[in-house]
C-alpha cells in the first residue's frame, strides 16, 4: 500500500493514510453516517483535519455514535458533561451546534424523507468527477458549497459556512477531490 501514488495532504501519518486509503471521497447515502460527518467536519472548523480524526472515536462514545434521534434530546446535563470530556474538541459553541443540528437534521428528513435525498439532490444524486492535477487546485469552497451552506443555514444549521460543507462533500464523496494520479481518483470515479 505505501508504494501507490496517493494525495499528498496524509502524509506519512498511518492513521491519515488509512482514512485516505478507505474513508474519503468514498460516496456516502446513509443518515446516520451523513449526520456523522458533518458534526466532524462542524468540530473543525478552524482546526486541522487531523486534530478530529484523531478523537473520532471519542466522538463516537460521547455523541452516542452520532445518534442524532439522541443528540436532539440532550438536556444541559448532558451538555455539561460533554463540556467536560477531555477526549473530545470542548467548545460550546460546537457543542451546541452539534444538538440544534441534530434537530434541524430531522426536520430536514421529514421533508425530504431522507438527509440523504435532501444532500444529494444538489449534485442529482450524482458524484462531481473532478480532474485536479495536484492538491493546490483544489477549491476551499465552489458555487455549490456555497448554495448547499446557504440553504442548510436558512434551516437551521450551524457552523455550516461554504468552507465545512465543501470538506463535506470531499468526505461523503459527492465530489471527487483525489488528484489524477492518486489510486483512489480512478476507484472512486468507478462507484
Amino acid at each position: 500500500m505505501n508504494n501507490l501514488s496517493r494525495c499528498a495532504w496524509p502524509g506519512k501519518d498511518p492513521l491519515y493514510i488509512k482514512y485516505h486509503d478507505e474513508d474519503w471521497g468514498v460516496p456516502v447515502r446513509e443518515d446516520q453516517k451523513l449526520f456523522e460527518f458533518l458534526t466532524l467536519e462542524t468540530f473543525q472548523a478552524g482546526l486541522s483535519w487531523i486534530t478530529v480524526l484523531r478523537k473520532r472515536k471519542n466522538f463516537r462514545a460521547a455523541f452516542d455514535n452520532f445518534n442524532y434521534k439522541k443528540i436532539a434530546e440532550y438536556d444541559d446535563s448532558k451538555f455539561d458533561s460533554l463540556l467536560q470530556n477531555v477526549g473530545i474538541i470542548r467548545n460550546k459553541l460546537k457543542i451546541k451546534a452539534a444538538i440544534s443540528n441534530a434537530r434541524a437534521f430531522m426536520i430536514v428528513q421529514k421533508e425530504f424523507g431522507s438527509f440523504t435525498k435532501y444532500i444529494w439532490g444538489f449534485t442529482d444524486d450524482k458524484v462531481v468527477q473532478n480532474n485536479f492535477q495536484s492538491v493546490s487546485e483544489i477549491p476551499a469552497t465552489t458555487k455549490l458549497s456555497d448554495t448547499i451552506s446557504k440553504d442548510l443555514k436558512q434551516r437551521g444549521f450551524k457552523f455550516v459556512g461554504s468552507t465545512v460543507i465543501y470538506a463535506h462533500m470531499q468526505a461523503t464523496g459527492m465530489v471527487n477531490d483525489h488528484i489524477v494520479s492518486c489510486f483512489r481518483h480512478k476507484e472512486i470515479a468507478n462507484v
